[in-house]
C-alpha cells in the first residue's frame, strides 16, 4: 500500500511539473501584433492614396481643402518619425554593380 502511495504522489507531481512547464512555455511567447494598428508604412501608404486620388479628380473642389489639412498633417507627422525610425531599422547593405 505505502507503494502505491508513492506512485499516486510521483504522478501528481509529474503533472504538476509538466502543467507548470506548458504555462510557462505559454507566458513567454511573443505577444500578438493588433491586426487592427496602423503602421508606418501604412500612414505612407495613405498619403500616396490621396496623392494619387487628388491627382486623378477623385475629390471635388470644395474638399480639396480638407483632404490638403489631411495629407500636410501626415506629412509632418512622418518626417517626424521617419528619422527616428532610421536610427533603429537594420543596416541595409548597398548594391554592388556587376562587372
Amino acid at each position: 500500500m505505502a507503494n502505491e502511495d508513492t506512485k499516486n504522489t510521483s504522478t501528481v507531481e509529474a503533472t504538476e511539473k509538466a502543467t507548470a512547464q506548458s504555462t510557462a512555455t505559454t507566458e513567454q511567447q511573443a505577444p500578438q501584433p493588433d491586426p487592427n494598428a496602423l503602421s508606418i508604412g501604412d500612414l505612407k501608404n495613405l498619403t500616396t492614396i490621396l496623392d494619387v486620388a487628388s491627382t486623378r479628380g477623385a475629390f471635388k473642389a470644395s474638399e480639396m481643402s480638407g483632404v490638403g489639412y489631411i495629407y500636410n498633417k501626415l506629412q509632418a507627422f512622418l518626417a517626424k518619425v521617419a528619422p527616428e525610425q532610421v536610427g533603429t531599422a537594420a543596416p541595409t547593405s548597398a548594391p554592388t554593380e556587376g562587372k
